[in-house]
């Protein structure tokens, strides 16, 4: 069957722009949420966010796109560049019906639909733009990362909450295995504004605490609910023999995916990410055993924590295998979140370093990288993310090292 392999990445991160830059932060243990502080947020429960502050759209997309674009769509349409330049794919040499592209979004384009709306009632109707009616539409990226690169292929959009990041990649693999030559892919997100922080503090998930090292603690006893970030990664997926064929340089294969939905709240059954996980592993062919590490998705809530880590147990036994939550420096991302997990996890694999999860302790029986970046010689990852409302998703991704690229 044919392999997925992943030749390029383009990561925007609020403790870094770029592959290498996110990649290096978060070794360090770079914390970046902080307050928000581009708007008076007093009203708001949650304060609290990972934010990206040094990118400007101006510098990376040409000007006409900036007026018809939301903030996460400029992110993704630079992240894309940026994925296709690691690739060194020549794309102009492919027929474009063998390009395509899948991406997720589980917030929409909330930045540009609070100005609109501002516009309409402050100034009237005839002051709300033509863009509109696109720009806040979940498939949106996919949309204009599409017209941008000419992409005439498999098209898609994956709408699941922080689920839908690693769903998009399992849809670009597909396309692969359907014969495509390429798919850009991932997940991008900004929703921070405050029509964004309204919607997201109505939904009860958020941490109302103040100070932003205490603020989002999963797995930890003071574990008191998320703190949302933005930005997100974008990959470049190939068919493996096409990629050998041009000799690029692979970070790694998708190799397995899982997925389940949650029964109702009400009914006393137990959730399915142990499904999920299962059902990744045997689309892999493989065994617990085959997994070096895994990266959580860390709600934040003392129930689904709780839920999260039975499930690793159940499937991995008592700290059975390294467990880490990166994402405890920059906030939970939604859709935008898997994807730069899955970043993380091939570097990991290519570095031989387990990213650490900052700020927590824990009482639950699994094995926390903690603080400090772990060694280690793995070369597969299990990546977890679940979206609000039942969603449950497993991505395993084996990755190469240096010398093996």
């Amino acid at each position: 069957m044919t392999t997925a392999v992943v030749t390029g990445t383009g990561v925007i991160a609020p403790n870094g722009l770029g592959t290498e830059a996110f990649w290096a932060a978060t070794l360090n243990g770079r914390n970046t949420i902080e307050p928000i502080d581009g708007y008076d947020s007093s009203a708001f429960g949650c304060r609290l966010a990972g934010q990206v502050r040094d990118f400007d759209a101006a510098r990376h997309l040409p000007s006409r796109l900036i007026p018809q674009t939301d903030r996460m769509t400029q992110f993704a349409l630079a992240a894309a560049d940026w994925a296709i330049a690691d690739s060194a794919i020549d794309i102009e040499g492919t027929s474009r019906l063998e390009l395509g592209v899948v991406t997720a979004a589980g917030a929409g384009g909330f930045d540009f639909g609070q100005r609109e709306l501002q516009h309409l009632w402050g100034e009237g109707p005839d002051h709300v733009s033509a863009y509109m009616s696109f720009a806040w539409f979940y498939a949106v990226n996919t949309g204009q990362i599409s017209i941008r690169h000419d992409l005439r292929g498999p098209a898609g959009v994956l709408v699941a909450e922080q689920a839908g990041g690693i769903d998009a990649i399992a849809g670009a693999r597909r396309a692969i295995r359907n014969g495509s030559a390429m798919m850009l892919t991932g997940g991008m997100e900004s929703s921070l504004c405050p029509y964004g922080m309204a919607a997201r503090n109505a939904g009860g998930r958020l941490s109302t605490r103040k100070d932003p090292g205490r603020a989002y603690l999963p797995f930890d006893p003071e574990a008191s609910g998320q703190v949302p970030g933005e930005g997100g990664a974008i990959l470049v997926l190939e068919d493996e023999d096409r990629a050998r064929e041009r000799a690029a340089e692979v970070y790694g294969e998708i190799v397995g995916y899982g997925t389940a939905f949650d029964p109702p709240p009400s009914s006393g059954r137990p959730d399915n990410l142990g499904r999920a996980i299962h059902n990744a592993l045997s689309d892999a062919q493989l065994t617990p055993a085959d997994i070096d590490v895994v990266f959580a998705d860390a709600d934040g809530s003392p129930e689904r924590d709780r839920a999260e880590a039975t499930a690793l147990t159940a499937v991995f036994g008592p700290g059975g295998v390294p467990v880490t939550a990166p994402k405890t420096m920059i906030g939970r991302l939604c859709s935008g979140g898997a994807p730069l997990d899955v970043v993380l996890a091939l570097l990991a694999v290519r570095d031989g370093v387990i990213p650490p999860t900052t700020k927590v302790t824990t009482d639950y029986d699994i094995d926390i990288v903690r603080d400090e970046p772990r060694p280690f010689t793995g070369s597969t990852a299990l990546v977890l993310a679940r979206g609000h409302n039942g969603f449950n998703s497993a991505l395993i991704v084996r990755g190469r090292r240096k010398e093996d690229r």
